[in-house]
């Protein structure tokens, strides 16, 4: 019995790390996607950085997370969630205003 533990743990523990993985995998794609189909005129119009910047770091983003040499629980992929959420939660919204709510998303 004491030996079940620590295979349920390890169970656990990957299960949660594939999907760890593959939501991140997923947030960045999509604000990645969301920046691709932007106007480039519109993001000095907001105050963000521009389309170039965001891009890079999206996509460096995207790129490291898909190494799997950096692990489940890597910086790189935890700075990619931060980078998408702030793109997603502020820049997209501004995007939106600017627009009018007219628009691809």
């Amino acid at each position: 019995m004491p030996t079940s533990a620590p295979i349920f743990y390890d169970d656990v523990l990957s299960g949660v790390g594939i999907l760890i993985m593959v939501l991140s995998l997923v947030l960045i794609g999509v604000a990645f996607v969301h920046c691709l189909t932007q106007r480039t005129d519109a993001f000095p119009a907001i105050g963000s950085l521009p389309k170039g910047g965001w891009l890079a770091i999206l996509g460096i983003c995207l790129l490291l997370s898909l190494l799997p040499s950096f692990g489940t629980f890597s910086l790189f992929r935890l700075i990619g969630i931060g980078a998408a959420l702030v793109y997603l939660l502020d820049v997209r919204v501004g995007l939106k205003d600017l627009t009018d709510g007219k628009g691809f998303w």
